[in-house]
């Protein structure tokens, strides 16, 4: 059974929509600067990918109540445009809602932790009622009105990837007929010095794949697609033409924070989507790197995608623009990678210079237009050697 692509929606430091999102890419204008809307002791010194809205303008936008979790409101505007994409009434299919977070309300939690430091009193602490990161996932799936089956998918940076696998699992198998699936995080202090602990965020805007990289710059978004069965995909009548042909997930089991050093578990997920999406290596036309601009995870993503392909097709990192957005990443992107097939379009690495010594290629430099895209690769690996990849494809429309 075919997994359609019905919808798509996004959020992030580039754009509010999908619309907003493209025309940041393919005007190659980043969204990585100064933190202002999260309070953090780093806002001058650490660049970062932060939405432009404030928690208020993201409350009106989302239809929910500017208490509410950043990374719910956030998640809500970008489910919704999705939803609103694909153009389903979901009343009258089975419908799941499968969304994809590491920080949970975590935003909420450290108010109320600061003010407990001050008051050492318990009476603020109901604020926490939501820091689970489940709890994200149900306010939101209430404002979308769905109840048919809801779940949480927390897997470091690889989250909404393993989201979107689930959905098209719980499609093949008949348990559901509608899935939104992607995934949110947003900024939070506890990310932020938790990052910083590890010693891998650059002072400077990030240059995924680039030999001189010096780290990543952390970012907030959400990204959400909408994977329909090929029933509902002729019920609809769009001429849907993209599928969610191949996705796999491998873990390397190596270290808690760091990939392996040959990339081994790049390589498993990688080719484990090519099996089931039938396709050799070759028939790839681009890759979305995970890309963060780390040195473990450039260097380990790199050796294992010169092992797959003989020839490495046209790839580069959309980090650049965004920040790494974490547990939304992997939707994130695939938003992007899906608008890029949509418009025969390949997105560049921004600020390349150098192409890595232990690499024989380097990512695209330059906007690449006119040119087709029927295969698309995504990668997301995340901590704790949890490596995902997706594969898009363009098939006979329905």
């Amino acid at each position: 059974m075919r997994v359609f692509i019905a919808g798509k929606g996004t959020i992030s430091a580039i754009g509010n929509n999908c619309t907003e999102s493209w025309e940041a890419l393919h005007s190659l204008r980043s969204g990585i600067g100064r933190i202002t809307i999260l309070p953090t002791i780093y806002a001058d010194a650490l660049p970062a990918g932060e939405i432009k809205l404030s928690n208020q303008e993201l409350a009106d936008a989302a239809g929910m109540d500017a208490c509410t979790s950043r990374t719910a409101l956030i998640s809500a505007i970008a489910a919704k445009e999705a939803l609103r994409d694909s153009g389903i009434d979901i009343k009258k299919y089975r419908t799941g809602f499968i969304s994809a977070n590491t920080v949970g309300g975590m935003d909420k939690t450290e108010i109320v932790y600061s003010k407990y430091l001050e008051k050492k009193t318990d009476t603020q602490l109901t604020g926490v009622v939501h820091h689970d990161s489940g709890s994200i996932t149900e306010l939101v799936a209430d404002v979308l009105g769905i109840n048919d089956f809801v779940s949480t998918i927390s897997t470091a940076c690889s989250s909404s990837a393993n989201s979107m696998m689930y959905g098209a699992r719980l499609i093949k198998s008949n348990l559901l007929d509608v899935v939104i699936a992607g995934g949110v995080d947003s900024m939070s202090r506890f990310t932020i010095s938790g990052f910083n602990a590890l010693m891998i965020l650059d002072n400077k805007p990030c240059v995924p794949c680039d030999e001189n990289r010096n780290g990543l710059n952390l970012g907030e978004g959400a990204g959400y697609v909408v994977l329909v069965s090929e029933r509902v995909a002729k019920d609809l009548g769009k001429n849907l033409n993209i599928i969610l042909s191949g996705y796999a997930n491998a873990n390397d089991a190596f270290h808690q924070t760091a990939s392996s050093p040959d990339g081994k578990g790049n390589f498993l997920a990688m080719t484990g989507a090519l099996k089931m999406s039938a396709l050799q290596p070759s028939q790839i036309n681009y890759i979305n790197l995970h890309g963060t601009g780390t040195k473990n995870n450039d260097l380990a993503e790199g050796l294992a995608v010169q092992k797959v392909f003989e020839k490495v097709p046209h790839c580069s990192s959309t980090k650049c623009y965004t920040g790494h957005t974490l547990g939304a990443s992997a939707g994130v992107e695939a938003v992007y990678s899906l608008l890029s097939m949509e418009h025969s379009t390949i997105i560049p690495n921004l600020r390349f210079e150098t192409q890595m010594k232990e690499l024989n290629f380097a990512p695209s430099t330059s906007l690449i237009e006119n040119i087709e895209l029927n295969h698309m690769l995504s990668n997301s690996f995340g901590f704790g050697g949890n490596c995902s990849s997706l594969i898009f494809s363009k098939t006979s429309s329905i």
